[in-house]
């Protein structure tokens, strides 16, 4: 767990390690699992099924989608270097990975060499999470992962952001993007004062 960079020993014990910029993944795919999977299997029902390229960035909950999609015959690409070990096993699709640094940490692809390389395709999809949002705007806490979900979001011609409710109503470092640009929001579950916090938007929830 050291070596992953998720523990450091301590005199007695370890002590969970978490990131300024970026959390593990690792960590990241335990937190509020339930919740994300549940997010995961309610945006089967209302992601478009008739998209050749998608984009799928490098949050866990992004993770769980990815792995119950049917992909057969489309053309993926992300900087997740999970979900590509996880869809390198998927027959009949074209699986891409751009080029760039690789953050240890969140065990995903960034920098401008991956800024780049997104610049250059054109996604008909885009499937994203954040670390937190509100009723106006989509948050990062990584200035990195933030600037890889823009690129690869001005370049992609459906965007879809799913999440689950424990991130609302949060805030974070940086905005990731507008959620009124979104073309669907979907979460797992809402309370009724949260939804109507969100009226007006692309919102779809249990």
């Amino acid at each position: 767990m050291q070596s992953l960079g998720l523990l450091k020993r301590s005199h007695g014990g370890a002590v969970l390690l978490e990131p300024a910029d970026e959390i593990s993944i690792f960590v990241r795919m335990t937190k509020n699992a339930k919740e994300k999977e549940l997010a995961a299997t309610n945006a089967l029902k209302y992601i478009p099924t008739d998209f050749k390229t998608v984009f799928f960035d490098s949050s866990s909950t992004i993770l769980a989608l990815a792995q119950r999609m049917n992909l057969s015959d489309k053309t993926v690409m992300t900087n997740n270097l999970q979900t590509a070990m996880q869809l390198s096993r998927v027959k009949n699709i074209n699986l891409l990975i751009p080029g760039g640094v690789i953050a240890t940490a969140g065990a995903s692809i960034t920098g401008s060499w991956t800024n780049t390389l997104l610049s250059e395709f054109r996604f008909d999809l885009m499937l994203s999470s954040c670390a937190a949002l509100d009723p106006q705007n989509a948050y990062e806490t990584s200035i990195d992962q933030r600037e890889v979900k823009r690129t690869a979001f001005e370049h992609s011609s459906r965007r879809i952001l799913i999440a689950d409710h424990t991130k609302f109503p949060r805030r974070e470092t940086y905005v990731f993007q507008s959620l009124s640009a979104f073309d669907q929001i979907i979460f797992d579950t809402l309370t009724e004062k949260e939804r109507d916090s969100l009226r007006g938007l692309p919102v779809f929830c249990e």
